[in-house]
């Protein structure tokens, strides 16, 4: 049995595969995860119904797994800074989340480093995060 708060049998592959580099999409429920991220990307669908599950929650969860070395996020065409991304940067004390326009962030999402794309409920809008994954570190001597 895991000990972890993360258990989903899917995604916990898909992680135990990626490496340093590898890019983890949390995409919410508006966002075109078969046309706009990596066909060779492993799709998890937790989009049960709207609003479930939130991408904050796929978020808390993914950072109990894997070290996080950076993270982008979507903004609108107009630049406005969406409320979640706050909330994005409460869950990853210590990073800057580097914005992009949309179009510029589906191409990121494209990548053939992205190995796996988890579609959430969320309902806000450009809720969306590409984390990449760090480095574990070896234990000190």
């Amino acid at each position: 049995m895991l000990t972890s708060k993360l258990i989903h049998p899917d995604i916990l592959r898909v992680l135990g595969a990626s490496g340093h580099g590898s890019g983890i999409l949390i995409a919410d429920g508006n966002y075109p995860f078969i046309t706009r991220a990596n066909p060779a990307a492993t799709r998890v669908y937790l989009n049960l119904m709207p609003g479930m599950v939130p991408a904050t929650d796929v978020l808390a969860a993914l950072v109990t797994a894997i070290p996080v070395e950076a993270a982008h996020v979507m903004l609108p065409d107009d630049g406005s800074v969406p409320p979640i991304h706050a909330e994005f940067a409460a869950l990853l004390p210590g990073l800057t989340l580097t914005q992009h326009r949309r179009f510029p962030f589906y191409d990121l999402a494209r990548d053939s480093d992205v190995s796996l794309v988890i579609a959430t409920g969320e309902q806000r809008i450009y809720a969306n995060i590409l984390l990449i994954i760090g480095v574990v570190p070896p234990p000190a001597l």
